[in-house]
């Protein structure tokens, strides 16, 4: 299954970045064969708006099951939900650690955004 965990870096070793849309990278991690991708995300968070939408866009895209991050707002949380993806939030510490919480069963599911949307939008 693939994970996507937000990282302020590039390596496992890196920070978990506290934001999903503006998060600087994404790690894919399949826990399967423990392989890992980093998506520089930098593009979408230098966006000025619709960066969470555009992110939930790229989690479908690169078929992840479960997102692991810091807080997400509402645009992204119903992109995400919307496609079967769960939401893992209130993470912090090092990527690596995150993984190894997700397969010992640590988090659990988030079931609203946790962060307000951005820019006035609303749902």
């Amino acid at each position: 299954m693939k994970i996507a965990i937000t990282s302020t870096g590039s390596e496992l070793n890196s920070d978990i970045d506290p934001r999903f849309g503006r998060a600087a990278y994404f790690i894919i991690y399949d826990t399967e064969s423990n392989e890992f991708e980093a998506i520089d995300n930098s593009e979408n968070a230098a966006a000025g708006s619709g960066v969470g939408i555009k992110s939930g866009q790229l989690m479908i895209d690169k078929g992840v099951k479960w997102v692991i991050t810091g807080s997400v707002g509402p645009n992204a949380f119903q992109v995400l939900s919307s496609a079967g993806i769960k939401v893992a939030s209130g993470a912090s510490g090092k990527v690596a650690e995150a993984i190894e919480a997700f397969k010992s069963g640590k988090f659990s599911e988030t079931d609203s955004p946790t962060a307000q949307s951005h820019h006035g939008l609303q749902q």
